[in-house]
């Protein structure tokens, strides 16, 4: 979860950018603390990044449904609260290397992307798509973007950053 200021914090945002990251987090952890960490904040923007933990099975077995509905939630709790909303992608994996044991996370995550642009145009937010961007032949994350085929290297920020950005200026565009 990523609260943005305005336009002009946007142009610094070291000043603008609040990243409320926990490494690891599933969608339910996040959704727990979305008051206190995104809407107590009052942000104009939140780009909301999450799901591949919750496939990868970080707090046990979790469903697309289960997914889906917790970013469902996150995105109306920021909306109900005035604040535009940014939905990502979920960042293209081949393999866990913590979990190697997860079946075809790739199919899994074309599946839940898929259903955050459609749930992202019906509902009137952004979407902020990495996967596209970032995936190789095999639906994982290219070599050139990640070292263990999960977490972006600097390489995959220099990718995701400016995506990012050019994302929350279509938020803000929005009324």
């Amino acid at each position: 979860m990523v609260p943005y200021g305005d336009e002009k914090e946007l142009a610094q945002l070291q000043d603008g950018f609040r990243n409320r990251a926990i490494g690891g987090q599933t969608t339910p952890q996040m959704l727990v603390r979305f008051r206190q960490d995104v809407i107590a904040l009052k942000p104009k923007v939140v780009v909301i990044l999450a799901g591949t933990n919750d496939i990868a099975g970080n707090t046990g077995p979790s469903t697309l449904e289960m997914i889906e509905n917790n970013l469902a939630s996150m995105a109306e709790l920021a909306k109900a609260n005035g604040i535009r909303v940014v939905l990502a992608s979920v960042l293209p994996v081949h393999l866990y290397v913590w979990r190697p044991s997860v079946r075809r996370p790739a199919q899994t995550l074309v599946a839940l992307n898929q259903w955050i642009r459609d749930y992202a145009r019906k509902n009137g937010h952004v979407y902020l798509d990495y996967h596209s961007a970032m995936a190789d032949e095999r639906l994982g994350m290219s070599a050139n973007f990640s070292g263990d085929g999960v977490h972006p290297n600097e390489a995959g920020y220099r990718i995701m950053a400016p995506l990012t950005e050019a994302a929350i200026r279509r938020a803000l565009r929005q009324d």
